[in-house]
């Protein structure tokens, strides 16, 4: 149990500090009543109260569709708002993240104290708008580290933007002819990007369903299997 001394001692996280990621921990640990807490690019930000038409429904839906894929695809996992240090200024809490597990040929890994080091394959982050900071500060900061694709759903502005990394840059990616988003790192994972815009999310698992009975998605899950 923490001591009064030991907090007069740690200064508080303050909104807009400028710390190392170690100090960013150290402050985060102290804290009496933690809340969400994010380094990005060496700044710490504080979350605001959230919304639930704007934040917290979407939310809940984007990880109804990923862990129905979770759940699916032996070797990957879902983490939600998990804390993941990217580098030494970014430590992170993504609204979700889907990641393939190292044993199984993932880039990032769990520490000794469960946290995430590395990047992910995939982050989601929800925002209010393109004004959001998750198109921004945290844009460079995944893309510099090797998050192979990011999606950002814009709530108020009604529109998702999926992100691909090739050679070192951010690419958007296309919807095909039926306007469905395809994963190239996780192979089913199929997005209905208007279904998902419509809250119609037996839409959206219908779609998924599909991908998950493609071809790719059955090699992608033995190709996971051969590393057990």
């Amino acid at each position: 149990m923490k001591t009064s001394s030991q907090h007069l001692t740690i200064p508080p996280l303050v909104n807009g500090d400028k710390l190392t990621r170690d100090e960013f921990e150290r402050r985060y640990n102290a804290w009496v009543n933690p809340k969400k807490a994010e380094l990005i690019e060496g700044i710490v930000y504080m979350a605001a109260a959230l919304r639930f038409r704007s934040h917290s429904q979407p939310h809940g839906w984007i990880l109804t569709w990923l862990g129905t894929y979770e759940s699916r695809t032996p070797g990957v996992a879902l983490g939600v708002e998990p804390t993941v240090r990217l580098d030494l200024d970014n430590e992170l809490q993504p609204d979700a993240v889907l990641l393939i597990n190292q044993k199984a040929g993932g880039q990032a890994r769990l520490s000794d104290d469960d946290y995430i080091e590395g990047a992910p394959e995939l982050i989601v982050e929800i925002a209010a708008s393109s004004v959001a900071i998750d198109l921004h500060a945290k844009k460079q900061a995944y893309c510099r580290n090797g998050v192979q694709e990011y999606i950002v759903w814009q709530v108020l502005d009604r529109k998702v933007n999926w992100f691909y990394l090739e050679q070192g840059e951010y690419l958007e990616l296309s919807a095909n002819q039926d306007g469905i988003l395809q994963s190239q790192v996780f192979p089913g994972l199929w997005l209905a990007v208007t279904e998902l815009l419509a809250g119609n999310m037996l839409s959206v698992l219908t779609i998924l369903q599909a991908g998950l009975l493609s071809p790719e998605h059955a090699a992608f899950v033995q190709k996971l299997a051969s590393h057990d």
